[in-house]
């Protein structure tokens, strides 16, 4: 595992109940700020495994990116969080967006390359 990987889980399994971040937020806190793609692809094969609470992870516009039973779920499970959705669909991400504070054990990780 990459420790570009490494980080984004750390920090996808810290969103907190009733936050939640980007895809680029998660990107950039782990690191690298125009990986917002890996952090989809990282979703995708490894949620299961870690146990990711991927339905905290939302795209740049506070939207739900999933257009299937996936984005219908995604909404079910924020909504149980106690996160609000806008007429438009969107989340108030002033309101929900986590942001996570720099932890002083990433001293300890390898540096991204």
């Amino acid at each position: 595992m990459t420790p570009f990987t490494a980080r984004v889980i750390a920090i996808i399994q810290a969103i907190p109940e009733g936050k939640v971040m980007t895809y680029g937020g998660v990107a950039r806190a782990a690191g690298s700020p125009r990986a917002a793609r890996q952090v989809v692809r990282i979703l995708h094969s490894m949620s299961r495994k870690y146990k990711l609470p991927w339905h905290r992870v939302v795209n740049a516009k506070g939207r739900i990116a999933l257009d299937d039973e996936s984005g219908s779920l995604q909404k079910l499970y924020l909504l149980g969080e106690g996160v609000h959705f806008e007429v438009n669909g969107g989340i108030d991400l002033e309101r929900f967006q986590f942001r996570p504070q720099p932890d002083p054990e990433d001293q300890l990780l390898p540096p991204l390359a």
